[in-house]
């Protein structure tokens, strides 16, 4: 039986390649096997990578002995990129490519470029899923729209390296609703390594938490108002963010996981000393 409760179980793919972790690739794929076997590995998701270093990956994944390694490919040349990667995962004994993430690229047309991203989906997805990041601005509904029509699942960026990259309470919010009213199932990347939202010492950016997210998912599935979603996603009481978290049943969590499915981080340790740390998980 695992020792990670159900609401966070392969919660946090690994992203150590990407800012600001920015961990070699080799040293990446390294700590990943060892994530993998450690005594919280079920709280770890798939290893993520770009299409631009997959072969790179799969070679260093090789190299281990230890069997192929889970992957979710970041698409970095927009839709002709994802039959490339999904191919090349087919072919792979070292890598099981087990979703796809791409960024819609034309904001003044996001409805269209929607559409050729699910087309391109459609053609070669077989038992991958697609993440399909959308945006907040322009007519962004009514691509996410597009993507629930063809049973996809959309990301959400909630953070980066400027500060405009960090949506509001209020954006986060609507997103949830809008995914929630869509049945459309949904990731988080970026800005989101620590269980409650803060104020970031070195930066000064406003960080979401990854709690505070899993929390408003639940409360938008029982029936919130988006604003309540939004005071859910800007509480920043931990104790009693995890004091409610460890009061929903496994068949709750495991409903608010069906929608929130995970997100990526630079770092596996972070979320996990923050969620021992709210006694939230085992000291493992």
């Amino acid at each position: 039986m695992s020792t990670i409760p159900a609401l966070f179980r392969h919660l946090v793919d690994d992203a150590a390649m990407f800012p600001p972790g920015d961990l070699p690739l080799v040293e990446a794929v390294q700590a990943h096997r060892t994530h993998r076997k450690s005594s919280y590995a079920d709280l770890v998701g798939s290893f993520v990578c770009t299409d631009e270093d997959l072969m790179t990956v799969a070679a260093e994944a090789a190299k281990t002995g230890e069997g192929p390694l889970e992957v979710a490919v970041v698409i970095t040349g927009g839709a002709g990129g994802i039959e490339p990667a999904i191919r090349y995962g087919d072919r792979s004994a070292d890598v099981v490519v087990k979703a796809i993430e791409v960024r819609l690229r034309a904001e003044d047309d996001l409805s269209r470029n929607a559409l050729r991203v699910v087309r391109a989906c459609d053609n070669c997805l077989d038992e991958e899923n697609a993440f399909v990041e959308i945006g907040l601005d322009g007519a962004w509904e009514r691509a996410l729209d597009v993507v629930a029509d063809a049973g996809y699942a959309a990301k959400l960026r909630t953070g980066g390296l400027d500060t405009a990259l960090f949506p509001t309470a209020d954006q986060v919010a609507a997103f949830i609703t809008a995914c929630l009213d869509r049945e459309v199932a949904f990731k988080c990347t970026a800005g989101l390594h620590n269980a409650v939202g803060h104020s970031a010492a070195d930066t000064g950016f406003e960080h979401h938490g990854f709690l505070n997210v899993l929390l408003a998912t639940r409360a938008s599935l029982d029936g919130a108002s988006q604003d309540e979603v939004a005071a859910v996603l800007e509480d920043r009481d931990g104790a009693r963010l995890a004091a409610t978290a460890a009061e929903l049943s496994d068949e709750q969590a495991t409903s608010t996981r069906r929608w929130f499915t995970s997100f990526g981080s630079c770092s596996i340790d972070e979320p996990r000393d923050d969620l021992t740390a709210l006694n939230l998980l085992e000291t493992l």
